[in-house]
Order: structure tokens, then C-alpha cells, then sequence
């Protein structure tokens, strides 16, 4: 393990691994990259990784929320900071003072922001998640409110791009159909996530919106595979030994088959392990880099793990994702285990852990 550590619970983060990522999607794209660092960038810091990602000139940084944009710019990134949730006139203001970009999606808003002064803008397209922005097929209500040159960017949003059954392409012709008919062709095109990217140039036009990739999730077993970011550590807080037919746990959940030790480790559903790991068939951490399986409903604070004959001491580091002696739990089979999709666990690491670099 390459982070030395007092502490009893944490996540590492590979910058090195999260940067090579980058370059990966940015090379099968073939364009510029819009990284998605909205949530705390999936869990994983949002600071550390546009930091990181800085070396490779992306276009900027997308969020969801001003709030989220605001922390970027504290943090002394000076690049342009796309704000993907709808923009309200009430709170202009704010984007203003942050110098955040607005996604604007009808025409009374439109005008809103351009009459404030030549600041860029976005807009959304739906051309079918159906959540926000202005549909593929009413965009003519926009009308002359986007013949200004602050029209910067123009976007839409994949709802299945890792699935190859002709919806992306769906998604596609309505987006250049409803771009067609806008009064002028804003400079930005982009409306490929991590999954559309990964296919290639025919998503990829003026820049492409990585987000799962970049933290190590592959958003589909037939496309390029990331290399892994993130790793779950926690420390050992007690054993005891436990006798055949003992329970252990909230509900007596797991009753011992033999005599055993288990393990205590301090990382609960606090810090974003969900609660019945321990029921799940194969849910498991390393230990000493053997697969030890979790048992016993998860608690708040900690979990239980089943050591056999292992022998553990107080103190020893338990392996959540990640390598240990050459031994891995991937990100996807923990997720799996929990489950959860890859974004679901990643975003639920607590704020209790502290994100070190390795």
C-alpha cells in the first residue's frame, strides 16, 4: 500500500492513474475534454482532480450547482465552469460574482442573461432523458433570443450511450436536426459522456463530457477499461474471538458456523457502505491480502469481517477497493455487492474519510 497513514478510515486517490485516464478518452475522442467534476468530482475532490487535469489543457470544468462552481473557483481554478443545472434569473447574480457559465433553456431566461452584458451561456437540449432543457422539436421557441454571440455552447445529454441498440444515434440526429434550425451555430458542440466518447470520433465534436471513466468505472465491459483510481482503506479496531453458533451484529444477522475471529473495522454506512454487505454471498475485504468476508449487518462506524485462521492484529489495514499483495477488489464488484451502480458508490464515500493522494 503506497499511503502511510495514522488515520483509521480513508480513500487514495491515483493521480497518476486519474490523469492517464484523461489522456485515454481524450485520444479515442479525438477532442478537446469538458471533465465532470459535479459531486465533489464523483467523491473523489474536485480541487485535487481539475488540479491534476490541468496539464492536459481541458476546455473547462462542469458542475452541477453553483455552490459547486464557487468551491472551483476558491480553490484557484480559473478556467470556464459549465453549471449543468438549470440556470435561475434570481440567481444571476451568483454566477456573476464566480464567473460561471449558465445552461439556459428558454427564451425569457436567454434574454435575462444577455441583456446583464456579453457573457457566454449554454444551452440543453433534450432529445430524450426528458429531465431539462428545451426539447429537440420546440427549440424554434427560442427563436431570436439566441442570434448573440454569448450563445457559446450547445448540448445534449445521452440517456444510454454504453448501450448499442441505436438510442445514442436517436439522441444525435434530433440534437444536429434541432441545431440546424437554431439562428446561429454557437462555437461549442458536445454531447458525449464518458460511454459516447469511448465509441469514437462520431460523438466527439468540439469536446466530449468524461465522468465515470476518469475515476476508474468503465461504463461497459465492451469498451476501453480505465485504470483503477480510487482505493477504500480502513484499520482494524478489535478482534474477539467468537464461538460456533454466536451471532454477531444488529438482528443476531450472522450466526458463526464454527469458532472463528472477527475482525472490526472502523468504516460503516456513514461513510457509505451500505448495510447488508454482510448478507451478500462473496462481499469480502482483503486482509493481509486474503479475501475475508464481511458478515453481519454493516453498522454506522464499523463492519465485521470473518478472519478464520488469519492471523490480525489491531491495527491492520483492511482493504475495501484496491490492491493488497497482488490481490484486488474492483471498484465494479464492490459496487456490485452493494448494489449500486459505480457513480452510487463512489458519490456515498462519506466526507468522514479523507482523500489522500498515492
Amino acid at each position: 500500500m503506497s499511503v502511510s497513514t495514522s488515520g483509521e478510515a480513508w480513500v487514495e486517490v491515483d493521480v497518476e492513474a486519474l490523469v492517464d485516464n484523461a489522456r485515454t478518452i481524450a485520444k479515442i475522442a479525438g477532442t478537446r475534454l469538458l471533465p465532470v467534476v459535479k459531486a465533489n468530482a464523483y467523491g473523489v475532490g474536485a480541487a485535487l482532480v481539475c488540479k491534476a487535469l490541468e496539464q492536459l489543457d481541458p476546455w473547462g470544468y462542469g458542475v452541477a450547482t453553483i455552490e459547486e462552481g464557487a468551491a472551483l473557483r476558491a480553490a484557484g481554478i480559473g478556467r470556464p465552469v459549465l453549471v449543468f443545472m438549470p440556470a435561475r434569473t434570481q440567481r444571476f447574480d451568483a454566477y456573476d460574482r464566480h464567473q460561471l457559465t449558465p445552461a439556459l433553456d428558454d427564451a425569457g431566461s436567454i434574454l435575462d442573461w444577455t441583456r446583464r452584458g456579453e457573457r457566454p451561456f449554454h444551452v440543453e437540449i433534450d432529445t430524450g432523458m426528458g429531465r431539462t432543457g428545451v426539447r429537440w422539436d420546440e427549440v424554434d421557441g427560442l427563436g431570436a433570443a439566441l442570434d448573440t454571440p454569448s450563445f457559446e455552447g450547445c448540448y445534449t445529454h445521452f440517456h444510454s450511450a454504453e448501450r448499442r441498440d441505436g438510442t445514442a444515434e436517436r439522441q444525435l440526429e434530433r440534437f444536429l436536426g434541432a441545431v440546424g434550425r437554431l439562428p446561429r451555430r454557437p462555437t461549442l458542440l458536445h454531447v458525449a459522456n464518458s460511454a459516447a466518447a469511448l465509441r469514437g470520433k462520431q460523438f466527439a465534436f468540439d469536446m466530449v463530457r468524461p465522468g465515470i471513466f476518469l475515476y476508474g468505472g468503465a461504463p461497459a465491459d465492451d469498451l476501453a477499461q480505465p485504470s483503477p483510481v480510487v482505493s477504500v482503506r480502513a484499520r482494524v479496531v478489535s478482534i474477539r474471538r467468537i464461538r460456533r453458533g454466536e451471532s454477531v451484529s444488529y438482528n443476531e444477522s450472522w450466526t458463526s458456523p464454527r469458532d472463528t475471529t472477527i475482525a472490526t473495522v472502523r468504516c460503516g454506512y456513514a461513510d457509505g457502505l451500505r448495510r447488508r454487505l454482510g448478507t451478500v454471498d462473496g462481499a469480502s475485504v482483503l486482509l493481509r491480502g486474503e479475501r475475508r468476508p464481511i458478515v453481519g449487518f454493516v453498522q454506522m462506524d464499523m463492519m465485521l469481517v470473518d478472519t478464520g485462521t488469519l492471523e490480525v492484529q489491531v491495527g491492520d489495514i483492511a482493504t475495501i477497493v484496491g490492491e493488497d499483495a497482488k490481490q484486488r477488489i474492483t471498484l465494479k464488484e464492490f459496487s456490485e455487492w452493494s448494489g449500486e451502480l459505480l457513480h452510487e458508490f463512489l458519490t456515498g464515500l462519506g466526507p468522514r474519510l479523507p482523500r489522500l493522494v498515492s
